[in-house]
């Protein structure tokens, strides 16, 4: 299979990228033979790759990554970059090449130290392959600290260093290092080629692959997840039921409740054995005696692994958090498109009687009010308001709506 082939519903991109890699092959052998490169090349030493979620921002730079480290033969009769089988494109794919970095956060943010780091690395020569290439999956994260470290690194980079940026939108990258990449804007993939991907490539059977790719609306993640993962199906069911039951104070308050209670959940279950696993590996790093004892100035170190996992478990539980505000925007979009008379594209057809029963019992206005109350309830969480008081005042808002 080529690099190229989980990038599903991005057919423009993937032409720019192989257009790219295949001159940046050229430009490498030019350089190793001693000749010129290509004087106009589609190559260039920073990417910034946006798109909604699910669209596949860091499989493109996967992918991308893959096709400028090729060794295939073919390459050098004329075909393109990415065969998915030589050894650059298979380790490159699988994480494990040595010129490959994918830096990505289960933190809040990406802080300057971190980004320091990266940028000492991409000063270095490619160590066996025929780029450094450094994919950073949460360009959104990082603090404007560190967008100022990496900012010098865009601006003058090693000569055959590449950046691979992935982050929602243009607006949540620093202008100064936006203005020096060159920009490719992802999709959201069809859902039949999403559910296409999920028969394909994950062996899930076909009627199942469609319902899941048509409830999360084209999130590839997301679907693979709904269709593999009994308790995440459980956890969305009780999401869709959640406006048939904010008929009053009570109701939405726990209603509220519940939601933060199963976030917290969520994010016990994540981060528990990996949580234990970094203690136990940092104890024995550090010498820990028998009993666990600690030796005398490791005090400190315990205690940053501690804040790490403490800022991880928030991550997780927004991220739980905002996967339910998801479904329950779709819930209501559906509820909309019933209200307006159309039939199209309805993600949860599996909860049409709820679907039915609230678009009949409201207006197209206050549904539109309540799709705002969701909005506003996920901008306070990025905001850091206390997540029991947003989700409270959305429960009350769905209920006034």
């Amino acid at each position: 299979m080529a690099v190229w082939d989980d990038l599903v519903g991005q057919e423009r991109v993937q032409e720019q990228l192989a257009a790219a890699a295949r001159d940046a092959d050229a430009l490498v052998t030019a350089v190793a033979e001693g000749e010129q490169g290509p004087d106009a090349s589609k190559m260039t030493h920073a990417w910034l790759f946006t798109g909604p979620p699910g669209s596949g921002r860091a499989t493109a730079a996967r992918a991308f990554a893959a096709a400028l480290q090729c060794v295939s033969p073919d390459r050098a009769l004329g075909g393109i970059p990415g065969c998915g089988f030589c050894d650059g494109c298979h380790t490159a794919l699988i994480g494990t090449h040595a010129d490959v970095q994918v830096i990505r956060t289960d933190l809040l943010s990406i802080g300057v130290k971190e980004t320091r780091d990266l940028v000492r690395r991409a000063q270095l020569s490619p160590a066996v392959g025929r780029w450094q290439v450094i994919i950073m999956e949460d360009a959104d994260r990082l603090t404007e600290g560190a967008g100022n470290v990496l900012l010098k690194a865009v601006e003058e980079p090693a000569p055959r260093t590449v950046w691979l940026l992935c982050a929602p939108s243009l607006e949540d990258v620093l202008p100064t290092i936006r203005s020096r990449c060159r920009h490719l804007t992802l999709r959201t993939p069809p859902v039949a080629a999403v559910a296409d991907v999920l028969i394909r490539r994950d062996g899930i059977e076909p009627e199942r692959a469609q319902a899941a790719a048509r409830a999360t609306q084209g999130h590839i993640d997301r679907a693979r997840r709904l269709a593999t993962d009994e308790r995440a199906r459980t956890r969305r069911a009780t999401v869709l039921k959640l406006p048939l039951r904010v008929d009053d104070v009570g109701a939405c308050l726990k209603a509220a409740q519940e939601l933060i209670d199963a976030a917290a959940e969520d994010s016990k279950q994540a981060s528990e054995e990996t949580d234990v696993k970094e203690t136990e590996d940092l104890k024995a790093a550090l010498g820990a005696g028998q009993g666990g004892r600690m030796p005398r100035g490791t005090a400190g170190a315990m205690k940053e692994l501690e804040e790490k996992q403490k800022r991880r478990k928030t991550r997780t539980q927004r991220d739980s958090l905002d996967l339910a505000l998801s479904d329950l925007t779709g819930f209501y979009r559906d509820v909309l498109a019933l209200q307006l008379g159309s039939e199209i594209a309805i993600a949860n057809g599996d909860v049409r009687d709820a679907l039915d029963r609230v678009a009949q019992g409201s207006t197209p206005e206050r549904t539109l009010r309540r799709i705002e109350a969701v909005v506003a309830c996920r901008g306070a969480l990025e905001a850091n308001v206390a997540p029991l008081l947003a989700v409270e005042a959305m429960t009350m808002a769905l209920r006034a709506g």
